[in-house]
């Protein structure tokens, strides 16, 4: 799998949480680790940068304390995790990248 920066922040420490895009038209998200295998938890300010006309396609639930939890596929190539930086209380997981249709009114 290849990926591609999109932005990071929440933390001071490493890399910290951080959003890529796949070539496999995901998202890569690298985020605090849980108890539960295949979540994790993010600041709210990760989802701002999904790529244009796009979003994280996996539900998530807001903690009350500016972080979201959300699920998807553990990440655990070799390949992959040489490629991130990760701090001792993170991991990666894949979610979908959905496509964004504006419903809106007419101008």
């Amino acid at each position: 799998m290849r990926i591609r920066f999109l932005g990071k922040g929440g933390s001071g420490e490493g890399d910290c949480p951080t959003l890529y895009a796949t070539d496999r038209n995901t998202y890569l998200v690298q985020g605090w680790e849980t108890t539960t295998v295949g979540m994790v938890e993010i600041p709210h300010l990760l989802t701002g940068f999904a790529e244009s006309d796009t979003f994280i396609g996996a539900s998530m639930a807001d903690t009350g304390r500016g972080t979201f939890r959300l699920t998807g596929r553990p990440v655990t190539e070799p390949d992959v995790l040489a490629q991130l930086t990760l701090a001792n209380d993170e991991t990666a997981i894949e979610v979908p990248k959905k496509r964004r249709t504006y419903y809106g009114g007419i101008d």
